[in-house]
């Protein structure tokens, strides 16, 4: 074995041993259950694990097995997503359900390549489960690894490159021990998202302090190299609550929409409202800020209430453009984006 392969093996035993003296009990990892293993990877993308554990135990509950998820509406799963955010996840998940249930009479692929034709199963993801469900020596690469690997090694090629991508996947790949693929990606990603942190890591408790490149070279806080961020823009939403008795008119978001098929109120700015200027227009005082990953959004409400007696009038106003008269006890059923869940919440509806 020549010297590189030593090192590389060195590397890869002790952070599986660091990952063994550091475990962290999770439902995912104690079952190799293709599709409890997926449904945590969807979920856990762009989103930390104390806010995704519960949304997993409840879709288990709901939705046991990937019959059961296949044969939900969508509306049922949007509604269990319901402040996860990034909601083209849920609906990737839903309609992946549908095909494997469809296409593969309900079982899981079971290779990386093909599961990279799964839909909203990107490369990540494929190995993530190819690996601890199947044992396939394929390595995950997502941020956590970029981090670890870029510093303990000094990669500093951009990572919001597709060059580092390729560069990374392939060093991972010669890393990643034949026996133990799965706990080897466990680990990688357990080290970088409980030690090898992107900012102030405790690099005293780091086993690789004395072989980390960015360590010795006082460039942690440096690495690594992502310099293509993406730009957030600042946008204003002022919305009309508009209720009519026990009724709220609703929209539900449309296709290509940041928060398609959710449902969220009518924004002011839309025309040919169903109410007369002599209706009152009463602000409420709490503005609602929530960011997005290429959004932040600074959100007004503004209540506006229509006489009982004008409800036909709204209700065929409603059909004619698009919207939905709810009913109170209804609403409870609508998939609603968390900036919407917080106002209501506010208002102890």
């Amino acid at each position: 074995m020549n010297s590189k392969n030593t090192d590389n093996q060195a590397f890869s035993n002790l952070i599986i041993s660091w990952y063994r003296e550091n475990p962290r009990e999770l439902p995912w990892r104690e079952t190799s259950d293709p599709y409890k293993i997926w449904l945590s990877e969807i979920i856990l993308q762009q989103t930390r694990v104390a806010q995704g554990l519960p949304y997993y135990y409840a879709f288990v509950q709901n939705y046991p097995t990937i019959k059961d998820l296949a044969h939900a509406s969508e509306s049922e799963v949007l509604r269990l997503w319901q402040g996860l955010g990034y909601y083209s996840r849920a609906r990737n998940l839903h309609s992946c359900a549908k095909y494997i249930w469809d296409e593969f009479e309900g079982k899981f692929p079971s290779t990386y390549e093909t599961l990279l034709r799964l839909k909203g199963v990107g490369s990540y993801t494929a190995a993530a489960i190819a690996s601890f469900a199947f044992g396939e020596v394929k390595a995950v690469v997502d941020g956590n690894v970029f981090r670890v690997l870029s510093r303990y090694f000094g990669i500093e090629t951009d990572i919001a490159t597709g060059k580092a991508k390729k560069e990374f996947e392939i060093l991972a790949n010669r890393l990643i021990p034949k026996e133990n693929p799965g706990e080897f990606n466990q680990a990688m990603m357990d080290f970088g998202a409980r030690l090898c942190v992107p900012k102030n890591p405790d690099c005293t408790q780091c086993p690789f302090q004395g072989s980390c490149f960015a360590k010795k070279n006082g460039l942690v806080s440096q690495l690594p190299v992502k310099i293509n961020k993406t730009k957030v823009k600042d946008r204003k939403l002022e919305y009309a609550v508009i209720k009519c008795g026990e009724h709220w008119v609703w929209k539900k978001r449309g296709s290509g929409d940041i928060w398609t098929g959710l449902h969220d109120f009518p924004l002011l700015e839309q025309e040919n409202f169903p109410f007369d200027t002599s209706y009152k227009l009463q602000p409420f005082p709490k503005r609602y800020r929530h960011i997005l990953s290429h959004q932040k959004l600074d959100a007004g409400f503004s209540e506006i209430i229509i006489p009982s007696e004008q409800h036909p009038h709204l209700a065929q106003w409603c059909e004619e453009e698009g919207y939905l008269l709810v009913s109170e006890k209804e609403m409870e059923y609508l998939a609603k984006p968390k900036l919407i869940v917080n106002f209501l919440n506010d208002h102890g509806i």
